[in-house]
Order: C-alpha cells, then structure tokens, then sequence
C-alpha cells in the first residue's frame, strides 16, 4: 500500500479519479491522512493514537504580499504532487509576542515564523472516510484585532476532534495589514470598500471550508463559527455581514461583539478610516500606494501604527452592526455567547477619584450607578472599577445579543457566565477568571498549561464546557444525553449557564447594573 502511494505521489499529475479509500493509512480505523483540495492534494499527520489526523499550514488564499497587501484575498495558487502541511503557517505580521500577566507562552503565539505571509488555516479530522460530514468548528482568535493567531498551543484542535466535530483554525490579517484603509484602496478595490481585510480573510477561510472541507470528512453544511475576544467580536461580525449567508449555521461568541458601542473599539465609518489612512500616509511621506506597498512589513507596522479594527465600509457590513441587528437583517443562526468573572481587572483606585468619576459622568444618575458598583473603601473601588470594565468591554454586549435574538427571532441563543478562578501560580491567583481563561477549558487543553496547579474540578469542567460546544456545533443545541439542562435565554427569566467548581443555571446576577449601563450607552 505504501509503495502504491509513493509511485502515485511521485507522478507528474494526480487525477481527481484518485481513490480518497487507497490513501487511507493504517487501516479501517485510522483517520484520514490525505485530502485532496481545489487547489491540490495535501498530507497530514496521525496523532499516536492513530485516531486523529492534523493538517496544519494548508493555504486558503494567495500570499497577501507586494500588490496584494490591502486586497481582498485571491484563491490559492495550485500545485502538484501531495503538499506536506505538518507544521503551521507563519503568523501574521505584528509585534514579536512577550508573556506579559497571566498570559505566559501558551496564550501567545510562537516567536517564529511571523510575516505578512498568512492565510493559512489547521484541520484536525478524526473521519476515516470522506463520505462521514462531520459537523465543523471553526475557531477565530482573539488578539485586539493587532495580534494572535492560530498557532497558539492552547488552540490545538485535537481533543474536539476525538468528540466528533472537524476542528478548523484559521488565520486572518491584523493591525495596519488586515485594517488599514485609504481612498485609493477604496476606488481600485471591486467592491467599492477598504479596511476590513481581516473580516474577509475570515471570509475566505470560510468559503474555502464550504467548497473542501467534505474532503476531509466535514459537513460544508453544518459549520459553526466560534471565537474569544477579537475573535469573538469577528464572529458577531460576521453574523451580522450579508456576505456569510450560507456558510454558518451557528456561532460562539466567548466575550465580545458589536452590538452595543465597544469603548475600546469604537465603531468607524468608511470616510473615517480613510482619512486615517491619508493621514498615517502623509505623516511618513508615502505619495501613492505603490509607496505603501514598497514599505517592507517591518516599516510598514512601524511607521503606520495605530488602533486599527473593523470599519463599517458598506460591503462586509453595510450598516453599523448594532443597527443590522436593530433591523433584524443578521443571519438568523442559533448562538452562544457569554463573558467571564473577571474579564477586565483595574489598577489601583481610591474610593474618592472612583465617586468622583461617577458623578462626572452620570450626574443625577450617580448615586444608582454607585448601588450597582460601589465604592464605601479603596479595595471595594478597585472590585467595582474591574466589574464596570468587564462590564462596558464584554458583558453588556452579550447580554444585549442575548435580549435581541431571544425576542426577535426563533434561532435559540443560550448564556453563559464563566466564574472559575483559573488556578495558576501564585503571583497570578489575583487574576481569577480571567479574559481568555475559559478557552483552555472549552478545548479541553488543559494540558498545554505549564505549571497551574488544575485539579479534578478543571478536568471535569473543560469535559463539560467541551461537550456543551461539540453538541452546539453538531446540533445547534448544547445539550445533550447525560449533561446537565441548559435552557436557552429569554429575556423574562433571564436563566444562564455558570461555569464553576459547581456548574448550575441562575437567574443573571448583574441584570440590574447591566440595564443600568445599557440604558447610558444605547443600543
């Protein structure tokens, strides 16, 4: 059998003819090892089980390079013979990644390779057949829209595909290179718009499953998007955005979206960013584009730096997403979404410069603003100026996609709070749940963590929380034989999901101060 497959790789073309069941390795119960894609053949690699193959580095579009930099992305050029994808892209081009509070190596990503180079996208397939259409999850990062990718190690893919779902990961352009707009890019683009690039890498990605994931035995029908943080915020994005009718039937949004004002990532036009982008050109003296795209990455990260996030440019989004979702134009797809305990935490803050703070900026309304996040000592100013924050940045627009799509249309939305204290060494106990905590535990990954003391509580809650996002992703409904009820949201009982040393559902416990906010930053 595997003189077979060298003679055949070796040929100077491979048929579409080639028999997927030939190049099965190791038997009936074996995964898939080769599949053959639009643009060629590619190889992966068993995990030692034999049950689980993983394919990293597979190129869903052309390198986004010389004049391709700030353009849509293209189709990936093909090849001949069995491309080997055993080792993940390079990362896109940003800053060198630094373990910096409780985010040690694991939540970054390798120091090495990064460039512009990097849309590429991780399968891990457990079928041994393409004929199985297993559902897919696929997984956006987080990272501020300026950093991450997909091949930080606590994004392996591996322990949700021994639960039966296909596990994609994928890259998107951030910072300059993924949201940079300008009025030339705008009128040499087709669609009329610019900036949002790393939307339409995501985009991409997700054209390029729908069209090649049943050759890895994936469902292109039943693919649910799932992100945290910025990536949480792309899946909102996305369900909003017109152009994805077709290709989600489901989204998970682990803190974060659009759907109210995000302070740390306000909402701008397309006139906006382009006269950010003339600026930014004209302050480094670039004349033309070709100028711009005659920067090298590392002049162009450097000389073109600044907040760089979605825009709404009228093609990707066509509206301000709290509006799309206002006037019910999203994909109506089932949903869950949720934050954690302490996504936010705050440096020190007296008690006197906090009530200060909330009389300045709620007036008359100060003293109800104080009954939800008060202040009677310095330490009790600091717990209420991290939950305000975790609050403003993550919860409250949650809790508003969650009140939306549970009154507006018949797609299930359910709601979780995530409250475990992670446990980590000691300098990072004071971080409890921390932003992006829950992922190791929704990948059941627990064991890329070096040094944190997990117990059997954490073990048993990462299989829970797992289980709960395979049967999303395979159903649309979380829930399933032997676990727990989880009943989806509605916005008279307002019932969530909290995950903890104990998991049970109760009433949202912040529901008040969350009104409160909601009603000062509007909808």
């Amino acid at each position: 059998m595997k003189k077979l497959f060298i003679v055949l790789a070796g040929a100077v073309v491979l048929t579409a003819a080639f028999s997927f069941s030939i190049i099965n390795y190791g038997g009936t119960n074996a995964a898939l090892t080769i599949a053959q894609t639009e643009a060629g053949f590619v190889s992966g690699v068993k995990n030692s089980a034999g049950d689980i193959a993983s394919f990293k580095g597979i190129p869903f579009a052309a390198p986004p390079v010389g004049d391709l930099r700030w353009k849509a992305p293209q189709p990936a050029k093909h090849w001949q013979g069995v491309k080997k994808c055993d080792a993940f892209g390079p990362s896109p081009m940003q800053a060198k990644p630094t373990p910096f509070m409780v985010y040690t190596s694991e939540f970054l990503i390798p120091e090495k390779p990064i460039s512009e180079d990097c849309l590429y996208l991780n399968v891990w397939t457990g079928a041994r057949s393409k004929t199985e259409k297993r559902p897919v999850f696929v997984w956006i990062y987080g990272g501020g829209f300026t950093s991450g990718g997909s091949a930080c190690p606590i994004y392996d893919g591996e322990a949700l595909a021994k639960k039966g779902v296909i596990f994609v990961s994928i890259n998107y352009r951030v910072g300059v290179f993924g949201f940079f707009a300008h009025p030339e890019l705008t009128k040499e683009s087709n669609s009329k718009a610019s900036g949002n690039y790393g939307l339409l890498d995501q985009l991409a990605a997700l054209q390029w499953i729908k069209k090649n994931i049943a050759a890895f035995g994936g469902d292109p029908n039943r693919v649910t998007i799932a992100g945290q943080s910025a990536g949480s915020m792309s899946v909102n994005a996305l369900v909003a955005s017109p152009l994805t009718k077709g290709l989600i039937c489901g989204a998970i949004s682990e803190s974060g979206s659009f759907t109210v004002n995000n302070p740390t990532l306000p909402a701008v036009s397309l006139e906006v960013a382009e006269a950010a982008g003339v600026k930014a050109a004209d302050k480094i003296g670039a004349k033309s584009l070709a100028d711009l795209r005659a920067l090298s990455s590392e002049d162009a990260l450097k000389k073109l730096n600044g907040r760089y996030a979605p825009i709404v440019d009228g093609y990707v989004l066509p509206e301000p997403i709290p509006a799309i979702f206002a006037h019910n134009k999203q994909n109506h797809v089932p949903v869950i979404t949720g934050w954690n305990g302490e996504e936010f935490g705050s440096g020190p803050v007296k008690k006197e410069d906090f009530i200060k703070q909330a009389q300045q900026q709620y007036g008359a309304d100060a003293d109800k603003f104080l009954s939800y996040f008060p202040a009677n000592t310095d330490e009790q100013a600091i717990i209420s100026a991290g939950k305000v924050s975790r609050d403003l940045v993550f919860a409250l627009s949650g809790y508003n996609w969650a009140n939306i799509q549970s009154t507006q249309n018949d797609a299930p939305i359910y709601v979780y709070n995530f409250n475990r204290k992670v446990p980590a060494a000691p300098d990072f106990v004071k971080y409890g749940a921390f932003h992006t905590g829950e992922v190791c535990y929704v990948m059941n990954n627990l064991k890329f963590l070096n040094n944190r003391p997990f117990g059997s509580i954490d073990h048993a809650l990462a299989n829970l929380v797992s289980d709960y996002w395979v049967n999303f992703v395979k159903t649309g409904n979380p829930n399933g034989r032997g676990l727990p009820d989880w009943p989806k949201y509605n916005a008279s009982e307002n019932l969530v999901k909290v995950f903890d040393a104990e998991s049970k559902n109760e009433k949202l416990v912040d529901k008040d101060a969350l009104d409160f906010l909601l009603s000062k930053v509007g909808k």
